[in-house]
């Protein structure tokens, strides 16, 4: 297994199929069907490369299975601080302890930007995803986000991880 930054020979719409795969089996009864059934193919590919963001994949037997997007605050209240804007495993990978693995190498890397606080927000209903991260070390702070995807109005919640 390899973890590291996407660079110009990586396909793409593989690393968006990611994200697809993902959002379809994670936000399954979250989400409306209708909007999870529409993702296109290649939807997140020309989300890969924002300035700013820094996206890692992980590769596995030479097949993309998981992948990560993370850099400086996105915003400004939190502007001294890190975030993890997303982070996503093919459905078949998830609980075996790759998640851990990007998130640990993720991590790295704020750390090693010099960041002494992380943060990232997940939508409230995500039980299986608040819970990786509280196992992971985060902690949940009393901050709400409203989010309104596929016609639907979504609370987000904020977790944040402080270095020691």
């Amino acid at each position: 297994m390899e973890i590291r930054y996407i660079n110009s020979s990586d396909d793409k719409n593989k690393i968006s199929k990611i994200y697809e795969d993902s959002w379809r089996y994670a936000y399954s009864g979250i989400i409306p069907q209708n909007y999870l059934d529409a993702i296109q193919k290649g939807q997140w590919s020309n989300r890969l490369e924002i300035p700013g963001w820094n996206t890692m994949v992980c590769v596995q037997d030479g097949e993309y299975i998981g992948t990560s997007t993370f850099g400086k605050s996105r915003i400004e209240k939190y502007k001294d601080s890190g975030e993890v804007i997303s982070i996503y495993l093919l459905p078949e990978y998830i609980g075996k302890g790759y998640g851990k693995k990007i998130m640990d190498t993720v991590m790295s890397e704020l750390r090693k930007e010099g960041f002494r606080e992380v943060f990232l927000w997940v939508l409230e209903e995500n039980r299986r995803a608040r819970h990786f991260y509280e196992n992971y070390g985060f902690e949940f702070c009393d901050d709400y986000m409203e989010e309104k995807i596929g016609g639907k109005s979504l609370m987000a919640v904020r977790y944040v991880f402080r270095f020691e």
